[in-house]
């Protein structure tokens, strides 16, 4: 998806989707590792938040799961598809109020005035935004109160060009791209790295604190993994 622009990566995503939401939570269980344990780590890092949002927030099932564990908190999610939009309300109708879902890129902060995020969080949706990434970190960075918790988990990379191609036309990039942006954008708190498949694949857990980071650099800027703090 590199030669392509953000508005015809959205598209393509809509496409893949109005198909894959009908299947999604019957199969990426094989692949989407790490997303209760992100939840347990926000737990640790911002045990009472009021406010989170959650971008590329697919059928719903990591807001439900941060309903359980949050209930005083107000739920948001925001996605591109309407399909897998559908599937969360299904799942949340039962949340009411607490839970607002809104189909949109993420390309402007949502927050509302006086009001920013205490956790944005985003699970293997990164990895999807092929142009645009970076763009959408800066966002994330500007919805964030000050201490709150940017927290990840997706993709990282292959050793395998051919599961990497594979990858590519379902619309991941995993060149590990990713987390050495993040820690240059953001304060890292705690960071984890887990091979998968006899390591035909790694995907990594990162959560952050916005500071004082300065911009992102470019999209393409080199790679160079900086040490968990």
């Amino acid at each position: 998806m590199n030669g392509t622009s953000r508005a015809a990566n959205e598209a393509a995503l809509r496409r893949y989707y109005r198909f894959h939401a009908r299947i999604y939570d019957a199969t990426r269980w094989a692949f989407l590792f790490g997303r209760t344990a992100l939840v347990d780590a926000i737990s640790r890092h911002a045990p009472a938040p009021r406010n989170i949002l959650e971008v590329g927030c697919g059928t719903g099932r990591n807001l439900q799961v941060l309903g359980r564990c949050f209930p005083m908190a107000q739920l948001h999610g925001v996605d591109v598809s309407s399909a897998m939009l559908a599937a969360a309300g299904r799942r949340l109708g039962a949340a009411g109020p607490r839970v607002s879902l809104t189909e949109a890129a993420y390309d402007r902060p949502l927050a509302e005035p006086h009001r920013p995020f205490d956790v944005v969080l985003f699970s293997y949706c990164l990895s999807m935004i092929n142009p645009g990434w970076q763009e959408v970190l800066r966002t994330a960075r500007a919805d964030l109160a000050p201490g709150g918790l940017l927290a990840v988990v997706d993709f990282h990379h292959s050793p395998s060009a051919g599961f990497r191609r594979w990858m590519g036309l379902n619309h991941v990039r995993m060149e590990g791209q990713l987390l050495p942006v993040m820690e240059r954008e953001f304060t890292p708190v705690e960071r984890r790295m887990t091979p998968v498949y006899g390591g035909l694949w790694s995907y990594f857990a990162y959560l952050g604190r916005p500071g004082d980071k300065g911009p992102c650099p470019p999209e393409d800027a080199p790679p160079g993994l900086i040490p968990a703090r």
